[in-house]
């Protein structure tokens, strides 16, 4: 007996309203964002990678447990994971008995400032995020051992105070959670009464999923114009699921991907060398064309919003900025290094805006729409 047609897009409404009772997101793409991915951890199988959706926040109380809560309801085996190693993890991953939804609450007592590394569980996560993503461990007694490679693959949500590595942002939907403000209202989650109610909508998503399987599968998203690279690999399974659920939801996405993408590239200031090109660029050499390290190294730490002046107890150096800036390329494939700059009738050493220019197009993100005037009296002659 053919079973009866499932409405994708009506369900995943019903996957939204259920949050919405329970869950306060920042934004209207949040509601979109985490609903597609409670649908897409049922069709795992049918994409390339899946995408990690974190909730951060940068105090308590900001609704990110109720969230996780309410996602444990809505997908297939969840697996909770406070402190679990990243031994247990993929060993639960690959055991064969189906991909568990790894539910990781309290990720920031893992990757917190406090925490250390944990470079095995954040190898796990990055692994995890495509298909092919295995993680090798040896197995076996002393000389006995062999090469084992345990499968990672899986769909796999967070939550916690502050960020993450830069590694995991990359791969992941980030939902910045905040505290209610007083006007506010949620519906209190008692789980003996709304488990059971997202249970059920969990297996009418699961039932759904196996008829849009086939769909899914073949498709290739169009993807909204400027989102390429990898927060592309991240939306691609949302965007599917979107269209194979039809209705408003494939525009919804869209827009959704869209607004959260912008969103995480304004928050990402990306590595500590992308920051100092972009402060160079934003703050340091706007208008000039070249500027002695002396005169750069003054303004860079004179920046409030900006690390320069305390670097593990100590300000930026000529040392530091030199070997820095020395990663990257010209445009004629030469590491970026100091020249002679003639001023005021002596030479100092110093930083050209054209051997900047290449790094700047490359690695930062967009110069902001009103560039900055240099300061009155700071243009250095050539």
């Amino acid at each position: 007996m053919t079973p009866t047609p499932i409405d994708g897009a009506a369900l995943l409404d019903e996957v939204e309203a259920f949050h919405r009772r329970f869950n306060i997101f920042p934004t209207e793409a949040a509601y979109v964002a985490v609903a597609l991915w409670d649908a897409h951890a049922h069709l795992l199988d049918c994409f390339d990678s899946t995408p990690r959706i974190a909730f951060l926040s940068p105090e308590p109380g900001s609704g990110k447990t109720r969230a996780l809560e309410i996602v444990e309801t809505l997908v297939p085996q969840p697996m909770t994971a406070v402190n679990a190693s990243a031994a247990a993890l993929f060993r639960s991953v690959s055991a064969g008995t189906g991909k568990p939804t790894i539910l990781f609450d309290e990720i920031d007592t893992v990757f917190g400032p406090k925490a250390g590394e944990n470079e095995e569980l954040r190898g796990f996560l990055n692994a995890g995020h495509r298909r092919t993503g295995v993680t090798y461990r040896c197995i076996g007694d002393g000389g006995q051992q062999t090469v084992q490679a345990f499968p990672s693959y899986c769909a796999v949500a967070v939550a916690g105070l502050g960020s993450l590595p830069d590694t995991i942002l990359s791969r992941s939907v980030i939902v910045r959670m905040r505290r209610r403000a007083r006007n506010e209202k949620v519906e209190p989650f008692r789980a003996r009464v709304h488990e059971a109610e997202g249970n059920k909508l969990r297996d009418r998503l699961a039932a759904w999923a196996e008829q849009a399987r086939g769909a899914v599968m073949d498709a290739w998203p169009d993807m909204p114009e400027g989102v390429t690279d990898r927060p592309a690999d991240v939306w691609e399974p949302l965007i599917a699921v979107a269209d194979a659920a039809g209705g408003h939801w494939p525009d919804r996405a869209r827009q959704a991907c869209l607004t959260l993408v912008k969103a995480s590239q304004a928050n990402d200031k990306g590595s500590l060398g992308v920051r100092l090109l972009t402060d160079l660029r934003d703050h340091v050499m706007v208008g000039i064309d070249r500027l002695p390290t002396i005169a750069i190294l003054d303004r860079l730490n004179a920046l409030d919003d900006a690390p320069w002046a305390d670097l593990s107890g100590k300000p930026l150096d000529n040392r530091r900025l030199s070997q820095m800036l020395g990663e990257y390329m010209t445009a004629d494939n030469e590491p970026i290094t100091s020249r002679n700059i003639k001023a005021a009738g002596s030479v100092l050493k110093g930083y050209y805006a054209a051997d900047l220019r290449d790094a700047w197009a490359r690695y930062c993100p967009p110069p902001p729409e009103s560039p900055l005037l240099p300061l009155p009296g700071t243009e250095t002659a050539a």
